[in-house]
């Protein structure tokens, strides 16, 4: 848990590349097959098992933090809160890229696959603008 925690914080936090993009999905999985081959929940099944539920719950943050990064290399541009090193303006500032990256992200899960769906918005009152933060 705290291994996972620290790949996600270094690398896929507000500010991220796409190497550390490709380094954390990588750490991820190393963590995820250690998990998986060390798996050890002590207990029985005629009591509440704390162990077994804290288990699961890191199961899922496994996968999740695994998404996370997949669906922040996807996206190649910067734009709201998160930002890619990699695209910014001379002056620091976030490059957006509308034209490829106006839709929601709905990712599914299929048999260890994930495969991203997009919905496109559709803009029309208002147009998706830039901001600057100076």
């Amino acid at each position: 848990h705290i291994d996972l925690g620290k790949v996600m914080w270094q690398e896929c936090a507000m500010s991220r590349n796409k190497v550390g993009l490709d380094q954390a999905i990588n750490q991820i999985k190393i963590i995820k097959n250690e998990f998986w081959t060390n798996l050890r929940i002590p207990g029985t099944d005629k009591e509440l098992n704390q162990e077994l539920e804290n288990a699961i719950r890191l199961a899922d943050f496994l996968e999740l933090a695994e998404l996370m990064c997949m669906d922040a290399l996807t996206r190649e541009e910067s734009c709201g809160a998160h930002f890619r090193e990699e695209y910014q303006t001379e002056d620091g500032e976030a490059m957006r890229v509308d034209k490829e990256f106006s839709f929601v992200s709905a990712w599914e899960f299929n048999a260890g696959i994930y495969k991203l769906n997009k919905e496109e918005l559709i803009f029309e009152n208002i147009k998706p603008a830039s901001r600057s933060y100076k």
